[in-house]
């Protein structure tokens, strides 16, 4: 049932959208209905030393295994897009025991791969988050426990610190008690196969991902500690095979200043493949018996935010990942180590409204010794509503 006066709400609503109004609110019998977002459109010119990168997500933001290696160098190319906007709507009930129930759905066009450039630029949403959270329980899909959100860097690319980060959202239940947090997770497990060939993702785990992690937060800033235990599994008409993969989080900001801050993290375990640099390495490779060996993996990042003055900020960005293969193994075309180095330059032109510039340097290496290099200059400009 609405509330007393749907109508005024409604108009309210409305009003409140053409405005611009952060978050939004308006009460539907005991559910308080909130809403947001933001337009953002990003345009980049990319100059690859090895080749070009194919029309796709590593075309629209940094993915650090997709920078080219081992071919002929190609003109830049310029891209742009609006698929990074987005929106969310957040519900809240008061429920008849006298608890509060709360509900998140977010979409953005990010990942998506229906559409084209050719005509209309049309991109399908997809879900980021969706979620609820009762007591101190939330489940749903969301942020993986195991990634820690306060160290992402101040950046206008998608993630920013890409290449030693922990990025993943996946369904899950998770029970929080002050510092600390319980999770299981929706498993998955991406294979290499033996010398080396397309990625195999299996889906054949039979138990969740399970994270433990104790985050801390002070005036200074905060500070996330997590481990993880998992199981790596593959099954096919001729391979049948389990084994495990644990891994651990350190991560945190520290507040240099009241507007200035360094975010780090590190990140490092065997089987972390799909969860650190976006899938650049895989959980584990298939060895000549055809049973699994997780595959070790590092990454590590550092971020400093300046404010030059209210206007104006930049921030300096350093991430890398380091894995560790089996030539004999996987082959010596897999990744074997990624970098890249950013700066930018941030103009918040009003408290909603931002334009800023960013200049990026990866370098991507294979286990062959051969190596290539990207180039990006990124503008964006990002409406928050």
């Amino acid at each position: 049932m609405l509330t007393k006066k749907p109508l005024a709400s409604l108009v309210a609503l409305a009003v409140a959208g053409l405005c611009g109004q952060a978050q939004a609110a308006v009460t539907f019998g005991d559910t308080e209905l909130t809403y947001g977002g933001y337009i953002k459109l990003d345009t980049m010119w990319t100059d690859t030393s090895d080749g070009q990168i194919p029309t796709g997500i590593g075309r629209d933001f940094y993915v650090p295994s997709l920078t080219p290696v081992g071919g002929e160098g190609e003109s830049a190319t310029f891209d742009a897009h609006a698929r990074q906007s987005r929106f969310f709507f957040k519900t809240a009930t008061a429920l008849d025991n006298g608890k509060k129930i709360n509900g998140t759905i977010e979409f953005d066009m990010m990942a998506t791969p229906d559409g084209d450039e050719r005509v209309t630029n049309g991109y399908s949403p997809e879900i980021r988050h969706a979620f609820l959270t009762y007591d101190n329980w939330l489940m749903g899909q969301t942020w993986s426990t195991f990634m820690d959100v306060a160290s992402l860097p101040d950046s206008l690319d998608f993630i920013g610190n890409t290449d030693g980060a922990i990025f993943v959202r996946q369904a899950q239940v998770r029970y929080t008690n002050g510092g600390w947090q319980v999770a299981l997770e929706n498993p998955e497990t991406t294979v290499t196969p033996n010398t080396g060939g397309a990625r195999i993702v299996t889906d054949d785990n039979s138990v969740p991902d399970v994270v433990v992690k104790y985050n801390h937060t002070a005036s200074w800033g905060s500070l996330a500690f997590a481990v993880m235990a998992r199981q790596l599994s593959i099954e096919s008409a001729t391979l049948d095979d389990t084994t495990n993969g644990y891994a651990a989080s350190f991560s945190g900001k520290y507040n240099v200043s009241a507007t200035d801050d360094i975010r780090f993290t590190v990140n490092s375990g065997e089987g972390i493949g799909r969860y650190i640099g976006l899938n650049a390495t895989n959980d584990a490779v298939i060895d000549a018996t055809g049973q699994l060996e997780a595959i070790q993996a590092t990454g590590y990042a550092l971020a400093y935010k300046h404010s030059w003055d209210n206007k104006w900020r930049s921030s300096f960005i350093y991430s890398a990942l380091d894995i560790d293969n089996d030539a004999e193994l996987t082959g010596l075309a897999v990744t074997d180590s990624t970098s890249s180095y950013a700066v930018n330059l941030i103009y918040q032109a009003a408290s909603k409204l931002m334009f800023g510039v960013e200049v990026r340097h990866a370098t991507r290496e294979v286990l062959s010794g051969a190596e290539g290099d990207l180039n990006r200059v990124q503008f964006s400009a990002k409406y928050d509503f």
